[in-house]
C-alpha cells in the first residue's frame, strides 16, 4: 500500500486507457503523456501499460507502507525521499515508512509516478484510468487515500537511470491538414508563426492563442453536423483559438477540424504548460 499525504493541483490514476468503447460513447482516456508513463513503468520493471499516478505540476506526497520500488518521469518535478533529493527518471527504493515528495515542476506539466507492481485499483471497462470528462474510473486522489499496489512482476528493472532532455520552447508539433481545412480561408495559417498554450488547458484539450502569425478565419459561416473526433484533432471554434484534443477529449464535436496532430507528437502537447509556445509543422502522409 501507498498512502497519499498531499496532492498538488491534481493527481489521478492513469494507465494507457480503455480503447474499444467508442461505440458506447466512451473515450480512451489514459495518460496524457503516454511515453512518460511507459518509461516510468520500464524503469521499475512493470509492463508498459501498468497503472501509475499522473501528477499535475507536482505537489504529490506519498508514504510507503511497505518496501516499494518507484520511478518519477515526465515533467521535471524535484523529488525527495525523506528529505533527501533523488534523481529524476531513476529507480528509487522506498523503505517502509519512507516519504516521497514532489516539488513544483520546473519544466513540463505532468509528472508520472510508477510503482513496481502497478497501482491496483479496480478497473472500469478494462482500464484503471480516470476519465475526467466522462467521470469514469477511480476518483482523483486526495490526502488520506490508500493505494493498493499489485504483486511485483517477474521482470526486473534493466537500468537505474534514463535521463530525458527537457522540451524546447517553442515545441515543434507535426500535423496533417484536414479533414475540414476547406472550411478556412487560409488553413495554412495554422502552420505559420507561433502559438501559445493558454490557461484554459486540461486533460481534455489545450487551447491555443496567437503569438505571431495570421489568424485562422472561417470560409464557411455555418456549423457542422456532429462528427467523430480523434485524439490530436485541432478543432477551431468561432473564436478562432484552436483546441488540440488530448486524452479525455469528447468523441464527437461540431466545430471544424483544421488539422490532426500526429499520434507520436500528442505527448509533446500534453507537456506544454500555460504560456509555453509551439509551432505546427506540416507532416506528409508517410510520417
Amino acid at each position: 500500500m501507498m498512502r497519499v499525504l498531499a496532492v498538488g493541483p491534481a493527481a489521478t490514476v492513469q494507465d494507457l486507457g480503455r480503447p474499444g468503447w467508442f461505440h458506447s460513447g466512451v473515450g480512451v482516456a489514459g495518460a496524457a503523456d503516454r511515453g512518460a508513463l511507459r518509461l516510468a513503468n520500464r524503469l521499475v520493471g512493470n509492463p508498459e501499460d501498468a497503472a501509475g499516478i499522473e501528477v499535475l505540476l507536482g505537489g504529490l506526497v506519498v508514504r510507503a507502507e511497505q518496501h516499494h520500488t518507484v520511478a518519477v518521469t515526465g515533467a521535471s518535478a524535484p523529488a525527495t525521499v525523506d528529505g533527501v533529493p533523488v534523481g529524476h527518471a531513476s529507480v528509487l527504493e522506498l523503505a517502509p515508512g519512507a516519504t516521497l515528495r514532489l516539488g513544483l515542476a520546473s519544466h513540463g506539466l505532468r509528472s508520472y509516478v510508477a510503482v513496481r507492481g502497478g497501482v491496483d485499483v479496480a478497473p472500469v471497462l478494462g482500464s484503471r484510468s480516470r476519465d475526467t470528462l466522462a467521470g469514469i474510473g477511480p476518483e482523483p486522489l486526495r490526502a488520506g487515500d490508500r493505494l493498493p499496489i499489485g504483486p511485483p512482476p517477474r521482470t526486473l528493472p534493466l537500468v537505474d537511470l534514463a535521463p530525458v532532455a527537457p522540451q524546447p520552447d517553442p515545441v515543434t508539433v507535426r500535423a496533417l491538414p484536414g479533414p475540414r481545412a476547406d472550411w478556412f480561408t487560409d488553413p495554412d495559417a495554422l502552420f505559420t508563426g507561433l502559438w501559445s498554450v493558454t490557461t484554459d488547458t486540461d486533460r481534455v484539450g489545450a487551447r491555443l492563442a496567437r503569438v505571431a502569425g495570421p489568424p485562422l478565419r472561417r470560409a464557411v459561416a455555418g456549423e457542422l453536423r456532429t462528427e467523430g473526433m480523434a485524439s490530436g484533432s485541432v478543432q477551431v471554434p468561432p473564436s478562432g483559438e484552436p483546441v488540440v484534443f488530448l486524452a479525455d477529449h469528447p468523441i464527437t464535436g461540431g466545430y471544424p477540424v483544421v488539422a490532426v496532430v500526429l499520434d507520436a507528437d500528442i505527448d509533446l502537447v500534453a507537456q506544454i504548460r500555460p504560456g509555453g509556445r509551439l509551432r505546427f509543422r506540416r507532416a506528409d502522409r508517410s510520417a
